[in-house]
């Protein structure tokens, strides 16, 4: 009992621990955080009550999900005025392929919606096509990633049961982050994808890309051959962290698939070697006891492994992956913001260039132009170049005004969907950690607990066991005497012993 309750102190100590260490950061904020931090306390607890929702909203009852999305407070639904929940896995053969849908389904208030409910099932390949599609039309926000669709090497079947269950709670996620976002859950598309029917969403599938995307693509491809001047240092260091952030998540990922590894073949050898002793123990009828015991206890570990590799394989392995897919996105949505700085400083040098050519004009001497080979007054020919430059250059005023709005609503989407990142990845990562200290502790704790009641059997058996051989302290020469006077003593009893 002593020990139960100093292990329960214990696990009491390292969760108030790991949650200090979240909430109060070694990191001092300025006061300007502090407010942004201040302000958003609504919002996380906010998402903390969805997080709770979307647990019971994983089960296959109807009821329990309208009842977790009711549970929220009246405030919280104007809020978060649609919910969307992705469960219910399903795989289908068919004769030409096989493949996986999972159930979407769609509460909301909103006045453009037909209806407040919506429920229908959805592949894959729809999710990767409403990512596109938000890509394309909102390019200056980051986009959730998606789970890469062969990126689960653990699992060798990726229609198997595990594969499934790991895929839809990524997907849950993915829709969960849109419909949590002020811009992406007003997206024309994502109203598509939750309420078109099957035969609707695959005619809005094969339509072709759109003029704009065409051009920012031809734009983008142009883009490595141009060096941003004027970059601001905020931007700089903003790639510099995420590329250092991505690298250092891929080293996570490896170590972690290597544990999981490790941890899914101890389990197995555990599974293996207590049902060993179990056999021993038919054969050794006098340690009949001591045997089950120690069979007992290791299949008990056996057992308390499961947790263990379980929680890896749902949560902490994914949401690894997850946030080195995030990195990438928000590197794309870095590019695209430079892309935008990029069009604008070309307009700014145009219109430079433009200047410049107007002043060349206002002092040119167009007696030998094409003109005034024609009969054209020479001052005649300036005024109309002088007009027509004068002209453009209004225009690429318009232009280079628009470019810089723009590019400072590019940098307010990007600074807003990068401290919302920053917020999320702070509350999942702390989630992630508490939950692998509690079933580690929990491990430990059962696993005591089995070798502790080993050892009580241990010493209730009355086992004669020989006494351990006692040091000896004489000299050299005092253990060769010894060593002759006991072997003379054998030999006389082995004559005796004869005789």
């Amino acid at each position: 009992m002593a020990a139960a309750g100093e292990t329960d102190e214990s696990r009491q100590a390292v969760s108030q621990t790991m949650k200090e260490a979240f909430d109060n950061p070694l990191t001092d904020e300025d006061d300007e955080e502090e407010e942004i931090l201040a302000q958003s306390d609504h919002e996380e607890s906010t998402q903390t009550v969805l997080a709770t929702t979307l647990k019971v909203s994983n089960s296959r009852n109807p009821d329990l999900q309208r009842m977790a999305i009711d549970s929220l407070s009246s405030e919280d639904q104007d809020a978060h005025d649609i919910f969307v929940t992705i469960d219910d896995p399903r795989k289908h053969v068919t004769k030409m392929e096989t493949y996986a849908t999972y159930k979407v389904s769609t509460r909301t208030t909103r006045g453009d919606f037909d209806h407040p409910e919506y429920t229908l099932r959805r592949r894959y390949t729809d999710f990767l096509w409403l990512r596109h599609k938000l890509e394309e039309t909102q390019p200056t926000h980051l986009v959730p990633p998606l789970p890469e669709k062969h990126s689960m090497k653990i699992y060798v079947d990726r229609f198997c049961k595990e594969f499934l269950v790991t895929r839809q709670r990524a997907l849950n996620k993915f829709v969960t982050r849109i419909a949590e976002h002020p811009t992406l859950s007003f997206n024309e598309y994502f109203k598509i994808f939750l309420t078109a029917k099957a035969w609707e969403l695959s005619a809005h599938r094969k339509m072709k890309p759109s003029f704009v995307s065409v051009i920012g693509s031809s734009v983008k491809t142009n883009a490595s051959a141009y060096m941003l001047k004027n970059r601001s240092p905020e931007y700089t260091m903003m790639w510099e962290y995420i590329h250092t952030f991505g690298d250092k998540m891929g080293s996570v990922d490896r170590i972690s698939q290597r544990i999981l590894k490790e941890q899914t073949e101890y389990r197995e050898h555990l599974s293996n070697f207590g049902p060993a002793f179990r056999l021993l123990s038919e054969y050794e009828i006098d340690l009949s006891d001591v045997l089950n015991a120690f069979a007992k206890s290791i299949e008990s570990c056996a057992k308390g492994m499961d947790p263990v590799v379980e929680g890896s394989e749902l949560y902490f392995t994914p949401l690894i992956k997850e946030y080195i897919l995030y990195s990438d996105s928000v590197k794309s949505v870095l590019k695209k913001r430079d892309k935008f700085q990029m069009e604008y400083e070309l307009a700014v040098d145009e219109i430079t260039r433009k200047k410049n050519e107007r002043e060349q004009v206002k002092i040119s001497d167009q007696n030998y132009s094409v003109g005034a080979m024609l009969g054209k007054d020479p001052e005649e020919v300036k005024e109309q170049k002088g007009n027509k430059i004068e002209a453009h250059i209004q225009k690429l005023q318009k232009q280079v005004e628009f470019l810089n709005d723009k590019t400072e609503v590019a940098n307010a989407d990007l600074k807003a969907d990068l401290d919302r990142w920053h917020r999320n990845k702070r509350k999942d990562t702390k989630e992630a950690f508490i939950g692998m200290a509690d079933r580690q502790i929990s491990f430990y704790e059962n696993m005591l607990s089995g070798w502790e009641d080993v050892m009580h059997i241990l010493r209730e058996q009355d086992l004669e066991l020989p006494a351990p051989p006692q040091p000896s302290f004489s000299s050299p020469k005092d253990s060769h005497n010894s060593s002759s006077e006991s072997s003379s003593w054998v030999q006389i009893e082995g004559a005796e012993g004869g005789s």
